[in-house]
């Protein structure tokens, strides 16, 4: 989900499926899921996004909309757990770390999705504004300096669409 909707880990796990228009195609980012420090320990925090830009809507490819009519539950249930119990972002993190172990990839952190979500948005033509918005960020600013990662084969590419003047 993160790696074609660019959400954050704990946006991943505070989504519900009620959170989906399954007729427009639209996912709501309306929560979020922490672990807080507090007097007594750390506990599980559900909220808003850290931002009102972070609330938003984007839209969903397709080919995920398909994944998601395929499992498509109740409303009210987390789309993670399958249950009205929420994933916590750390339980989320370590089962991203393990399937990269198991696939022997390189080992990475949960929010190397977004990254690349973002690079490979700008690489497929998306203009950086409606990136920045889906991304929910407050300015297209924060996008290019955090996000977008350009590569040598883009910069060269880049470079070849320069003539020689006549």
């Amino acid at each position: 989900m993160s790696l074609y909707t660019g959400l954050r880990v704990g946006e991943v796990c505070g989504l519900k499926w009620s959170d989906i228009d399954f007729e427009k195609s639209i996912l709501i980012v309306s929560r979020t899921v922490q672990r807080i420090h507090s007097e007594h320990g750390t506990r599980i925090l559900i909220d808003t996004p850290k931002s009102r830009s972070s609330q938003r809507s984007i839209p969903i490819p397709e080919f995920l909309m398909t994944l998601l009519r395929k499992f498509r539950n109740q409303d009210d249930f987390y789309l993670l757990s399958g249950s009205a119990s929420v994933t916590e972002p750390r339980t989320m993190q370590n089962r991203f770390k393990s399937i990269l172990k198991k696939e022997n990839l390189p080992s990475v952190n949960y929010h190397s999705l977004r990254h690349m979500f973002a690079t490979n948005s700008i690489q497929a033509g998306f203009d950086v504004k409606t990136l920045s918005e889906i991304l929910g960020h407050a300015t297209a600013e924060t996008t290019l300096n955090r996000y977008v990662h350009s590569s040598m084969q883009r910069k060269a590419d880049c470079m070849n669409l320069l003539k020689l003047a006549a």
